[in-house]
């Protein structure tokens, strides 16, 4: 739980570096890119190529061209035809889809964690309301698959885990994850990338090398361990942590409009959520 709540706090603060110094004037392709590049530079001195099972490798190359590679993929695309507050507002679905595929992977129905997920999924909403534009469809549903393979990403790295539990830390394979990344963010960047829209100043390289080495290396390697270490109710109820963080730090830092009664009730759900999934799930095991 520690973990999740560090990296929350992490990638609250990546949000609004990205809002302020990447969004519309550098390549959404090429910042992609180099994260995935930086994070890999982290992660292969550590990475064991002999004596990890190959279905170990395979499901964490999978978990990361899906959390990180298609998600963001997706994610970038979806602000073509959506607003900030719509890609904000439909982000909230991420814990309901958390929930359903670790029920689907164990072919089970989990009500209470369910529940709890929906009930986050709410307190994020009355923080994010703030009305729909009328032609949001392909958004929408750009944004749907970015949230789907967000949360099989992490639940299929947790599983996977999980399946092979050899003796060999985590930072040992992980360099995995940023492989199969590599495969998504790189073709990527050769078909829809803008050569002409690469940084330009030495804020926006500092920015990119940052959330490159802080937020995707350190960040993703951090959410996935305590992914590991908490039952899929809390997983998904922590997806929606970012959006009160996200929004607290951008009010504080950058003094942006915020309705301050709304973040406080939407966290109040959100943590109400926490609670209530931790009281009745019956295989709730909130790790530290």
């Amino acid at each position: 739980m520690a973990l999740l709540v560090l990296v929350t706090v992490l990638w609250a603060f990546s949000f609004s570096l990205i809002g302020e110094f990447l969004a519309g004037q550098v390549d959404s392709d090429f910042a992609v890119l180099t994260r995935v590049l930086i994070g890999a530079l982290v992660f292969l001195p550590f990475l064991r190529w002999r004596g990890v099972p190959g279905g170990l490798k395979l499901g964490i190359v999978v978990s990361g061209m899906l959390q990180f590679g298609v998600t963001y993929l997706c994610l970038y695309r979806s602000f073509s035809y959506l607003t900030v507050p719509e890609v904000l507002l439909f982000t909230i679905f991420t814990p309901l889809y958390v929930t359903l595929v670790d029920d689907a992977l164990f072919r089970r129905f989990s009500p209470v964690a369910l529940v709890a997920a929906a009930v986050a999924t709410l307190g994020a909403a009355i923080i994010r309301y703030d009305g729909l534009s009328e032609d949001f469809l392909t958004g929408f549903l750009l944004l749907q698959v970015a949230n789907i393979t967000f949360a099989a990403g992490q639940v299929g790295y947790k599983h996977i885990m999980a399946r092979y539990p050899i003796d060999l830390g985590a930072h040992r394979s992980f360099g995995y994850f940023f492989l199969g990344a590599l495969l998504i963010a790189l073709p990527s960047f050769l078909i829809f990338g803008n050569p002409e829209r690469l940084p330009h100043t030495p804020v926006q390289w500092g920015v990119l090398a940052w959330l490159g080495f802080a937020a995707t290396g350190l960040g993703m390697f951090l959410w996935n361990r305590g992914a590991c270490r908490v039952d899929a109710g809390t997983l998904a109820i922590m997806n929606n942590a970012l959006v009160p963080a996200g929004l607290l730090v951008n009010l504080l830092i950058w003094n942006r409009d915020a309705d301050l009664l709304r973040l406080a009730l939407g966290g109040a759900v959100i943590v109400a959520s926490l609670w209530l999934n931790a009281r009745f799930h019956p295989r709730a095991r909130l790790a530290t």
